[in-house]
């Protein structure tokens, strides 16, 4: 299989696995208990902790862990919401995660005031209606970092900046789920008060994630029980699923130059030779100020659902979207927000780079995208 839905999900990379072991066979102990081999699991997740910190220039206590981004969202999202009374409105873009969309809606429907902002054809968020959506009402504004579908690469710093002169007791968050492998995070730079980030888009496990919270940041728990991580998310630590995350996380934070050149190439190469060899494709990620693993193609007169399909038999992995909407034949929120028709959206196809794409899989797989799309017309 030629993989190329490393939007989707990411393999682990070396190293990983060897690091998570000793903690789903060894020193298998909860972590809250007080015996011996509970300290030693308890050591690892704090040491994990510390190394998370690092890697996003916060302080360790800002770390929460939980089951990864669609958590972290929730916990971000209805967390601040519901602890920031009077300010319990969300305003957030509407190609946003559905992590982060599915959040607001729940809190519209009891009774929470939301609103949703717009993009531009380029998938840019428009500040105007940015600033103009937020009041004293508001408890938090989200605002995706990269995005899953096209890759367009906000410019986070200076939309949170600008947010924070406008209103300064407005919390800030990013869903930086897909941005971590290629762009470099310091929380203190961006200027967040939560960030979202999860383990397995760039080479951790599943069901590994983080919150950020910046602290002195207001937080009600959505999950309740044991109190633990500081009484912001109960649940029983996956300690070793917690040391694969920092062990990614350092792994992909040393590897961020080579990814940015090495991914970026193969990218773009794919890219030059699928425009040369599918008449009328239109590419929908931006030209500029997108991400190096991302490209988004529109194939006119081909459905995606079928061109995948083919795909797949033909042992070439993509996808047309988000890998947490229903199929293929789900229209693309992100794509509708930039202005592309029902049609042209079901006429779209992700195909997403990673870690340990090769020029020679590219070469190949773009060989058969143009073979397939010209026997499908």
């Amino acid at each position: 299989m030629i993989y190329l839905d490393h939007a989707a999900t990411t393999p682990m990379r070396p190293g990983v696995w060897d690091a998570m072991r000793p903690f789903s066979e060894d020193v298998f102990g909860n972590s809250s208990g007080i015996h011996g081999i509970s300290r030693r699991a308890k050591n690892a997740l704090e040491e994990a902790r510390e190394r998370i910190a690092v890697s996003i220039g916060a302080r360790p206590m800002e770390i929460v862990f939980t089951s990864g981004g669609t958590e972290s969202d929730n916990l971000a999202l209805k967390g601040s919401a519901l602890n920031s009374t009077p300010r319990r409105g969300v305003v957030t873009v509407v190609t946003e995660h559905e992590a982060v969309l599915e959040s607001t809606d729940f809190l519209r429907r009891i009774g929470f005031p939301t609103m949703q902002v717009g993009v531009d054809e380029r998938g840019a968020v428009d500040l105007e209606a940015l600033l103009d959506a937020v009041d004293a009402k508001t408890a938090v504004v989200s605002v995706m970092y990269l995005n899953n579908e096209t890759g367009v690469v906000q410019d986070l710093a200076k939309i949170v900046e600008t947010i924070k002169e406008h209103d300064s007791d407005v919390l800030f968050h990013s869903d930086a789920v897909q941005a971590f492998a290629s762009e470099t995070i310091d929380v203190d730079e961006l200027g967040v008060d939560l960030l979202t980030i999860t383990g397995h888009k760039f080479g951790g496990p599943k069901g590994a994630g983080l919150l950020y919270v910046r602290e002195g940041t207001p937080l009600e728990p959505i999950l309740h029980g044991g109190g633990q991580e500081l009484g912001r998310r109960s649940g029983t630590h996956d300690v070793a699923g917690a040391v694969g995350l920092a062990t990614a996380m350092e792994a992909a934070a040393s590897d961020r130059a080579r990814f940015r050149s090495q991914v970026g190439q193969i990218r773009d190469a794919f890219e030059k030779r699928m425009l040369a060899g599918v008449d009328d494709l239109v590419v929908n990620t931006p030209e500029t100020g997108r991400s190096p693993q991302h490209l988004n193609l529109r194939f006119p007169g081909v459905r995606n659902e079928t061109l995948l399909l083919r795909l797949d038999r033909a042992r070439v992995a993509a996808s047309a979207g988000s890998a947490c909407q229903s199929g293929a034949s789900e229209v693309s929120h992100v794509l509708e927000g930039m202005g592309l028709n029902a049609d042209q959206a079901r006429e779209s196809v992700r195909f997403s780079f990673g870690w340990n794409s090769t020029s020679d899989e590219a070469t190949e797989a773009s060989d058969i995208v143009i073979r397939l799309t010209e026997e499908l017309r």
